[in-house]
């Protein structure tokens, strides 16, 4: 079959691969020169010079299409290390107020822009419509349709007008899985007519405020799609994305090294397929430590081709949505770079953030205690579930380090699934800290026992909230470090 001079040029286009370490290896600089299309940041790759990592890799490829995972709230990677200044999707979607939601989708973007960052992997607008979701839970806006549609376009539009490329996910909607598609593959089983009313009104929102790219979930939809994957489907991805949507940007699949997808046949498999069912680019979150698999993709791909398997036209419109991508950033980004964001004085986080924050903080008295709440050093439990893959790493961001800032004395307990023998409960104020108990047996059992012996005990709650218990009960409907300041503050009376 006769294919073009740069065909394996354009299989490297369209692959977006992750690396280790804060300096770009050898490996990596010799794809980027080759014609590798993409590279996607993660925390294990941010430092005090992320900037200069990316200029290093538009050295080797200037129209490289440098992405990273940036909700905010609980998914961060630009601050991993302290917590983001921003609370969360859940967190905007209780406060409600879509001119807000674009002011954050703004300072977000322009902390990427700082960076040279092309595309950012957000915003989640799943619909959480399963309050059991092990992967959405507070990355989404909310359960109500229309919520997530207004706050995705508001944040897309904001992200956007800094120069940065949004990207809307899961397609065609994650919310209603109780399956983490990062350890299996999760099933939508929602009729098309639900799916309509429920999942879709936010993709479409999306598409209508001209996001850039969207990002395909790891799921079986069996009314859209009985035997494929929706990575894999051509009735999903170029049917009823590209047709039926009218999406016309870059459709990104999720990482394809996750097992939803790589419990079923090799990436190489996985990458072809996806590319002959509409999708744009691969990510490919872990790489090989000489990029081995990343070599492997590209030579799949070129086969592919030449064996009738990919048509080459296919390959090729692939490939000049990606670039196009990398000239949409360029064209968009602002001719002087704006300051990133207003700082709070005294934390160094985004006012904005810290004020949304505050904003959404639903407290529940259980008894007769008013405010502040906390006179005197407390012991804090915090009670921490491993983290899921999405969110990277096992940091945790509760109150227990701000109210020990604010209460000089303050204990501090972290209680984990495999140590979450309870200690000495004492005399001192009791807060315990929980992150989506509701979905964690070891968690409610830990606040039933702590309530049964410390009823006067402070509950907060950082994920999705259950039934108030406690003497107060305090979600913060986000697990940040804003969220974690503005729940010190209000217990202290700051």
């Amino acid at each position: 079959m006769p294919h073009s001079p740069d065909l394996d040029r354009l299989a490297a286009t369209v692959l977006q691969p992750g690396f280790e370490g804060t300096a770009p290896p050898g490996w990596l600089l010799r794809q980027l020169a080759g014609g590798l299309g993409g590279v996607v940041l993660f925390a294990r790759n941010i430092s005090g010079d992320t900037a200069g990592l990316v200029r290093r890799l538009r050295e080797e490829n200037p129209q490289v299409v440098v992405a990273v995972d940036e909700e905010g709230g609980t998914v961060t990677r630009m601050e991993a290390a302290t917590g983001s200044s921003w609370p969360g999707n859940a967190a905007l979607g209780l406060v409600d107020d879509p001119g807000r939601t674009e002011r954050t989708g703004r300072e977000i973007g322009r902390l990427l822009d700082a960076t040279g960052i092309t595309l950012d992997y957000a915003p989640d607008v799943d619909v959480n419509a399963d309050p059991d979701n092990p992967v959405i839970g507070i990355r989404s806006f909310g359960a109500d349709p229309r919520l997530v549609a207004r706050h995705a376009a508001a944040w897309i539009t904001g992200l956007q007008s800094a120069g940065v490329a949004a990207c809307a996910k899961h397609f065609p909607g994650h919310g209603d899985t109780v399956t983490d598609s990062h350890l299996a593959l999760p099933a939508v089983n929602a009729s098309r007519e639900l799916l309509e009313r429920r999942d879709l009104p936010p993709f479409r929102a999306a598409v209508a405020a001209g996001v850039q790219a969207i990002m395909c979930g790891h799921l079986m939809v069996p009314s859209l799609d009985p035997e494929l994957p929706a990575t894999l489907s051509r009735r999903v991805l170029t049917g009823l994305l590209r047709e039926e949507l009218g999406f016309e940007g870059v459709l990104v699949t999720d990482a394809i090294e996750m097992r939803a997808v790589a419990a079923l046949m090799p990436q190489p498999e996985i990458a072809v397929r996806a590319l002959a069912a509409g999708a744009d680019a691969i990510c490919v979150g872990a790489s090989s430590p000489g990029g081995e698999n990343v070599t492997e993709l590209r030579e799949a791909i070129v086969r592919a081709v030449h064996e009738g398997v990919l048509d080459e036209a296919r390959l090729a419109e692939a490939a000049g949505r990606v670039r196009a991508l990398a000239a949409w950033h360029e064209r968009e980004r602002p001719a002087e770079r704006a300051a990133a964001t207003e700082l709070d004085a005294e934390h160094g986080v985004s006012l904005l953030g810290l004020d949304t924050a505050r904003r959404a903080l639903r407290a529940t008295p259980g008894g007769t205690l008013e405010r502040p709440v906390l006179t005197r050093p407390p012991l804090v439990i915090e009670m921490s579930a491993r983290p899921h893959q999405a969110i990277g790493g096992a940091v945790t961001y509760g109150p227990g380090e701000a109210l020990a800032a604010l209460l000089p004395g303050t204990a501090r307990t972290i209680l984990t699934p495999a140590q979450h023998d309870l200690p000495e409960l004492g005399e001192s104020p009791l807060v315990v800290v929980t992150h989506d108990a509701h979905r964690h047996a070891w968690m409610a059992r830990g606040l039933v026992e702590i309530l049964r012996r410390r009823p006067d005990a402070i509950v907060i709650e950082m994920g999705l909230p259950g039934r108030p218990v406690g003497a107060v009960y305090l979600a913060t409907g986000g697990n940040s470090r804003v969220s974690a300041l503005a729940a010190a503050e209000w217990l202290t009376g700051r």
